[in-house]
């Protein structure tokens, strides 16, 4: 007998057995799909895991329904580095594989059949299974799996199907089963019996009566002849001014041949790569320092400055590893970031490279990872956000995660809630190959590692060309309120200098970390806001829509023009956000294109692309914005950066708040000045006296680094530290506290102190779920996996008790 271990797209705890005959075991491979049944009669896509002769004690092992590949659509290398991904971050590995594979890869019991009206059938040649399903098709238009196993009273309905599909009887609704559909472009050429000149002027002889088909035609003769490249039918078309009826009827008349190219959605457009430039002796110095830090160390950090050309180093590295035949994964934390990298990358490298991340359909990751599993040359750079980790490579060179710090990395919800950057170092380390750091202000976590001397560490001190850094200054919005000297929420200060630098031609990106026009709409005669009825907070008013939204849960109402409670009109906004921002700078320049860049403007997928485009073109000449213009873009004409508030970063109520202040300001501030002239920072507060504040001044990491790392240590928090964060979430207040108190106190038991809570967050109640944190701190003598195994079997006893089953509870490993 033989059997399977397969991991099921459910959070499962354990792998399940199936039994398959000896033809099955001696074909089956660890990473290929089979479908199988499961509980009373759904049946899944499930990966094989591995293949053995052990039978099951617990159940009697089920046949599988068949084998889905013919070769195996995950590494081994990429099955182990799941399994550490669900023992490290405390998930299952049905959590990972559904992160991981496209959902085109995972077909299921809902998967749905439809007749195919092109297929002449002969009901005399279908068998009786067959025709009992071609019988029902034709009473209704669709039917699930599920209602055919009920039609011919069998559960291995698979192969029915599959030889009607091959007869092409029946169509799978194509969304639901190989969501991938090649895309293919439609091309037309000439047929070649007019190759000859004396065929192609009989043709446009007889064609004289007909002058828009004789217009095609000629066009089409140019055109092939200028470009020597097939032409596509919406080229012709455009060239010709006629419509794609006269195509058509050329083709009816056989004087064109149409024919199709499967084409990769993902183009690369360039003609030709350009050389790659020559870095200045700063970069050659750290260049150096980097390959000889590899030398000792596996992963390396760079501390470069903004603006110091971080990316040039990667460049020349990757052209190294590429030329050892081998792949990169490059990763960001923003999508935005890609659009400007993709070009820069593309601009070397052409089609080598391959671009992962969310905004992408379907169809386009299934592409890359087809590429990545057949060794296509088009995927020997992978450059992505979060989940292009979890990307099949197959010969790995080098990991490069730019902008390591951010907080954009860790993966919140669903499970499994990884960090991008850890795992990204497994990853390497399972390939045996280095990983490189960079960040202008790296995370305190990865700073401490190279005084541990676990990283290497490469500093990059100055900026690209010399440029100077930017000129911070501080403005006092206390003292400028006092003596009258705000318009809205800019200060004289403000304004002056954004005069200037439009006068001069330059452009300036405003930076305020809230979206929407205003946080709180407030009753000025009974001081009522009004609230999201959902979250315990309360809702945005969005100008441009005139709407009360929610930022937690999406709920939004039509503005309201009374106060709810007492009826008074007297309604005032407190707070402001990027489209207040917005409409204030078109009051005060009304002769500047204005343009705002946060969730509400970027969603679609070329959202960013736009925006960032037509600023890039000078276009735009002021940019409003929140945290997305932070990351690592590279604008060259920008002069002037203004934070208009930086206090509401700095009062946050978390250990990090002022780690990620300083990143963010000086992120921000390194998108001023990239070129020969000076740039300007402005940031208001009320509270110039700030230490960050006066640290980010004098872009003094250092300083930060030891002041935070004092805080950490006497409060027991990373990276001294490490922390698991325990959730626990329902509808029921009363719940929720007596599920949390329970779980405190048997964490209490095993570990008696380094608890911290059960304690409601800031916002306690989020689509209608109420919400408790309990934090547990890992000492660094403690063992990270006895832990992690103690609490699993808290867990298991908690979900024992009959009226916890409901509580929602998620483990949270490193939350930061």
């Amino acid at each position: 007998m033989h059997f399977i271990d397969v991991i099921l797209p459910l959070p499962l705890p354990k792998l399940f057995t199936y039994s398959i005959t000896e033809a099955e075991a001696g074909f089956l491979t660890p990473g290929m799909r089979v479908s199988v049944p499961f509980g009373k009669a759904k049946f899944y896509t499930a990966l094989v895991f591995n293949i053995h002769t052990t039978e099951p004690h617990a159940y009697e092992a089920k046949d599988i329904h068949q084998i889905l590949d013919n070769e195996a659509i995950v590494t081994q290398k990429q099955l182990e580095h799941w399994q550490w991904i669900s023992e490290y971050y405390m998930c299952t590995l049905g959590d990972v594989m559904r992160a991981a594979l496209p959902n085109a890869f995972l077909l299921e019991s809902e998967t749905i059949i439809t007749k195919n009206t092109e297929t002449q059938v002969n009901e005399t040649e279908l068998q009786d299974e067959e025709f009992l399903i071609f019988e029902a098709l034709n009473h209704q238009t669709s039917l699930k799996i599920q209602d055919i196993v009920s039609i011919l009273d069998k559960k291995n309905v698979l192969p029915v199907i599959k030889s009607m599909l091959d007869k092409r009887i029946v169509l799978v609704e194509e969304e639901i089963y190989e969501k991938y559909k090649p895309k293919l472009v439609r091309y037309v050429k000439l047929q070649t019996k007019f190759s000859s000149e004396k065929h192609l002027q009989d043709l446009l002889e007889d064609l004289s009566r007909a002058p828009k088909q004789r217009e095609v035609v000629l066009t089409l003769f140019t055109l092939s002849a200028q470009t020597k490249k097939p032409i596509k039918v919406s080229e012709l078309t455009d060239k010709s001014n006629a419509s794609s009826a006269i195509v058509k009827s050329l083709i009816d008349k056989d004087i064109l041949e149409e024919y199709y190219i499967q084409t990769d959605r993902i183009q690369y457009s360039g003609e030709k790569n350009n050389p790659l430039k020559t870095l200045n002796e700063p970069q050659k110095i750290a260049f150096q320092e980097i390959k000889a830090s590899f030398e000792k160390y596996h992963i390396t950090l760079l501390h470069g400055v903004t603006s110091s050309g971080k990316t040039e180093i990667y460049v020349k590295l990757i052209e190294e590893v590429l030329q050892q035949g081998k792949q990169v994964l490059y990763l960001l934390p923003e999508i935005a970031l890609t659009t400007q990298l993709v070009n820069r990358l593309q601009d070397y490298f052409g089609e080598k490279v391959a671009v992962f991340h969310s905004k992408y359909s379907s169809q386009e990751r299934v592409e890359v990872w087809n590429h990545l599993i057949h060794h296509s040359s088009k995927a020997q750079i992978i450059l992505g956000a979060r989940s292009s980790v979890l990307l099949p490579f197959h010969d790995l060179g080098l990991v490069i995660v730019d902008e390591e710090h951010e907080s954009s990395y860790k993966q919140f919800d669903p499970a499994p809630r990884y960090h991008a950057r850890d795992t990204a170092i497994v990853l390497a380390h399972l390939f045996q190959c280095k990983t490189l750091l960079g960040s202008a202000t790296p995370s305190i976590e990865s700073y401490y590692n190279t005084k541990l001397q676990k990283y290497g560490l490469v500093e990059l001190s100055t900026r690209y060309n010399n440029v100077l850094m930017p000129d911070i200054e501080l403005v006092d919005i206390k003292d400028k309120h006092k003596r009258k000297r705000m318009t809205g929420h800019f200060s004289d200060r403000l304004i002056e200098e954004m005069t200037e630098t439009l006068k001069e031609g330059h452009q300036i990106i405003l930076f305020q970390n809230r979206r929407g026009f205003s946080p709180i709409v407030e009753c000025q005669t009974c001081g009522v806001s009004p609230q999201c009825p959902n979250c315990d907070v309360s809702l945005t008013y969005h100008q441009y829509k005139d709407q009360l939204r929610c930022h937690y849960c999406g709920y939004h109402s039509v503005m309201i023009k009374a106060c709810e409670a007492c009826g008074s009109v007297d309604l005032d906004t407190k707070g402001f956000g990027t489209q207040q921002v917005e409409e204030e700078v078109n009051k005060l320049f009304p002769n500047y294109k204005v343009a705002r860049m946060d969730l509400d403007t970027t969603r679609g997928k070329y959202g960013y692309e736009k925006i960032i485009t037509a600023f890039e073109q000078q276009e735009v000449d002021i940019l409003v914005g929140t945290q997305m213009l932070t990351k690592g873009l590279d604008f060259r004409h920008v002069k002037l950066v203004g934070i208009m508030n930086a206090d509401n970063m700095l009062n946050f109520p978390d250990f990090r708040a002022h780690e990620r202040s300083f990143q963010l300001m000086l992120q921000v501030s390194g998108r001023a000045g990239r070129t020969e002239k000076r740039g300007k920072v402005l940031i208001q507060t009320y509270n110039p006296y700030h230490k960050i504040l006066q640290q980010v001044t004098t872009n003094s990491y250092m300083e930060m680094y030891e002041e935070q790392m004092d805080e950490r240590r006497n409060f027991k928090y990373p990276p001294i530290y490490r922390l698991i964060k325990i959730t626990f979430k329902h509808r029921n207040y009363n719940k929720v506290n007596v599920a949390a108190d329970w779980y405190a106190k048997s964490l209490r038991m095993v570990f008696k102190t380094d608890i911290l809570g059960p304690e409601f967050p800031p916002v306690s109640r989020i689509r209608n779920q109420f919400i408790k944190h309990i934090i547990v701190k890992i000492p660094p003598k403690q063992s990270v996996s006895k832990t992690k195994e103690a609490i699993i079997k808290i867990n298991n006893s908690f979900f024992a008790v009959k009226d916890f089953r409901a509580v929602r509870v998620i483990l949270n490993v490193d939350n930061y």
